[in-house]
């Protein structure tokens, strides 16, 4: 107890108020060791003029008794606390004498009886001063109790092992595939990103090796039925309007056929006679395509010996210019 306790006691004249009051924290039929209790006072009847002082129990602190929280002061109604946060009850409460709950919260850490110290309240202001002396309780405090008759000591038991259930082992299953998954798709991503840098270092072949080459797929007389001759047409014409493309700078792929031939007919490298047979042939495949129309095997076995002349004829132009071109740059 400090000083100010002292002068108060000395000085002031002393009013019983009761006992203090005692509130276990840990809801126990007994105070066990390391339990938590809130020690303290109820000062009833307190005016909204007047002011308190309470004694500093820091002192009593020891090895067995601690001091946890200092003084809490709380304003109550009907034994009700009201808060701070409630401003209208509170103004409402401070209009008439009301109650203040002051309390400390101690905890004890040995076996025994306690007598907890008196508490001296000074209440002061509205000219006078009074001291309220509310008595100490005792309190004691217990142990877990231990049969020692039937009481055996036993070795220290290890961890608990639990067996590991599907559903725990779903999440990690879940991410193992995903992160193969991932692992898959960059190697895919990197082969297939090679295989293309490995294709675009690579030396295109001539239009017209790539033209002869798809020509020659359809060799066989097997496209000659009817229900292969549309397949049979349109790779042949497809893989001339690629050539024709690379050769003649012409559209091919994205033009019909009246188109094409209009943008042909002007060029000096194709013949009237092999001009007007190529069309011909562009015709009949549109018929083929479009119209269900079914050609002669007489027919038929023109067609890819046309389209492969028209290819070598026109590549074999190039060649014979570029030999003028290198010769009249000799002479």
């Amino acid at each position: 107890m400090n000083l100010l306790t002292i002068i108060l006691t000395a000085l002031l004249d002393i009013v019983p108020s009761g006992d203090a009051t005692l509130v276990q924290l840990q809801k126990r039929d007994s105070i066990l060791i390391a339990d938590q209790v809130r020690y303290g006072v109820v000062i009833k009847g307190v005016e909204k003029d007047r002011q308190i002082a309470l004694p500093d129990f820091s002192a009593i602190s020891s090895d067995t008794l601690a001091l946890v929280g200092g003084w809490q002061l709380d304003t109550m109604q009907n034994g009700r606390t009201i808060h701070s946060r409630n401003s209208k009850a509170a103004a409402k409460i401070l209009l008439k004498p009301f109650d203040i709950s002051a309390s400390i919260v101690l905890a004890l850490f040995e076996k025994g009886r306690y007598a907890l110290p008196d508490i001296p309240v000074l209440l002061a202001g509205g000219g006078k001063e009074d001291t309220l002396l509310f008595k100490g309780l005792e309190m004691e405090v217990k142990t877990m109790p231990v049969d020692t008759s039937t009481f055996e000591i036993h070795d220290i038991k290890g961890q608990i092992l639990y067996p590991v259930t599907f559903k725990e082992l779903l999440p990690w299953i879940g991410g193992g595939l995903a992160a193969a998954g991932l692992i898959a798709l960059a190697i895919w991503l990197i082969i297939r990103a090679r295989r293309r840098k490995e294709e675009a270092s690579k030396p295109k072949d001539p239009a017209y090796i790539v033209a002869l080459r798809e020509l020659d797929k359809y060799r066989s007389d097997k496209f000659w039925a009817p229900d292969k001759q549309k397949a049979f047409y349109s790779g042949i014409t497809d893989a001339l309007k690629f050539y024709i493309d690379d050769r003649f700078g012409v559209d091919a792929p994205e033009m019909t056929t009246a188109e094409l031939f209009d943008a042909l007919k002007s060029d000096k490298d194709i013949t009237p006679q092999m001009y007007s047979e190529l069309k011909d042939l562009f015709e009949r495949a549109d018929f083929v395509k479009f119209a269900k129309h079914v050609v002669s095997d007489e027919d038929n076995a023109k067609a890819l010996p046309l389209a492969v002349s028209f290819v070598t004829t026109t590549y074999q132009a190039d060649i014979q210019k570029e030999m003028n071109g290198e010769e009249a740059a000799a002479n």
